[in-house]
C-alpha cells in the first residue's frame, strides 16, 4: 500500500508538469456551460443572423424543463466530445511509461503490479473525477439560472451515475494503453469501443443490463424524469465485474511483459 500511495503521489506530480490538473477541468467547464447556454439563446442567434426567413423556430427550446436541458448535457457535451477529451488524456496512461522505460524500471523494483495499476488508476480517476463533477456542476448553476430548477437531490443521483460510466472509460483506457504502444492506436479503439457502447443504449434492452453505458442513460432519465429505475443496481454490479475483469487483463499482460524485465 505504501508502494502505491508513492506511485500516487509521482502521477499527480506528472499531472501537475503536464497542466493536466489544469486544462482538464477547463475543458469540462467549457463543455458544461456550453449546452444550456447554446439551448437557451439558440432562437435568438437563429433570428439574428437568418432575419428569420426561411428559418422556423421551435419556441419550446427555451420552454425546456432544467432536468432536459441538463440531460442533455451528459448526452450531448459529455458523452460525445466529453469521451474523446478523457481518452486522449489517459491514452498515455501506462504506454508513456512503457517508451520512457519507467515501467521496466518499476517493475525491477519491490513494486507488486496491483500496486503499481492502484496507483495509476486511483490518481487519475481522481482528477477525472474532480474535472467532470466541476463541469456538470457548472452546467447545473446555469440550467437553474436559464431555465427551471433541478432538485439538487436529482444532480447528485446523476453525477454518481455517471461517475460509475467514466470509472468503466478509466479501466478500459488503462488495459488498451497497457497492451498496445502506439498512442494513436490506443486512443482510435478507445475512442470507438466507448462511444460504440454509448451508441448501442437502448437499440437491444437485454445488452443494455451488461453495458455499463447505461450509466449515462439511467443518469440522464434521473434528470429528465426524476425517476430512478432499481434495474441500474444490477448495471452497477456488472460493471464492476468489467472492471475487476479489465484490471486482471492489465495485470495479467503486465506480469507477462514483468519477464522480459527481469
Amino acid at each position: 500500500m505504501n508502494a502505491g500511495i508513492l506511485l500516487i503521489k509521482k502521477e499527480f506530480v506528472q499531472m501537475a508538469r503536464d497542466l493536466r490538473m489544469v486544462w482538464l477541468p477547463i475543458v469540462f467547464i467549457l463543455l458544461g456551460c456550453t449546452q444550456p447556454i447554446i439551448t437557451y439563446y439558440l432562437p435568438t442567434i437563429l433570428e439574428a443572423l437568418g432575419g428569420g426567413q426561411g428559418i422556423t423556430i421551435d419556441s419550446s427550446a427555451i420552454s425546456q424543463e432544467g432536468g432536459e436541458v441538463l440531460a442533455s448535457t451528459l448526452g450531448s457535451q459529455f458523452d460525445q466530445l466529453g469521451i474523446i477529451i478523457l481518452v486522449v488524456a489517459l491514452m498515455g496512461i501506462i504506454q508513456s511509461d512503457k517508451s520512457n522505460g519507467m515501467l521496466a524500471f518499476i517493475l525491477t523494483r519491490p513494486v507488486s503490479i496491483s500496486s503499481y495499476l492502484f496507483g495509476k488508476v486511483v490518481s487519475n480517476y481522481i482528477v477525472v473525477v474532480l474535472s467532470v463533477t466541476i463541469g456538470f456542476f457548472v452546467s447545473y448553476l446555469y440550467v437553474n439560472s436559464l431555465f427551471t430548477m433541478v432538485p439538487f437531490s436529482h444532480f447528485l443521483i446523476a453525477l454518481l451515475l455517471y461517475l460509475l460510466w467514466v470509472l468503466f472509460l478509466v479501466a478500459f483506457t488503462l488495459m488498451i494503453s497497457a497492451i498496445f504502444r502506439s498512442q494513436g492506436i490506443i486512443a482510435l479503439i478507445s475512442i470507438i469501443f466507448l462511444t460504440g457502447c454509448r451508441i448501442i443504449v437502448n437499440f437491444i434492452p437485454a445488452i443494455d443490463v451488461i453495458n455499463p453505458a447505461s450509466l449515462s442513460k439511467h443518469a440522464s432519465e434521473v434528470l429528465a424524469t426524476g425517476t430512478f429505475n432499481t434495474s441500474v443496481i444490477i448495471i452497477v454490479f456488472v460493471e464492476f465485474i468489467w472492471i475487476l475483469v479489465l484490471f486482471s487483463i492489465t495485470n495479467y499482460w503486465i506480469s507477462l511483459k514483468k519477464i522480459d524485465y527481469d
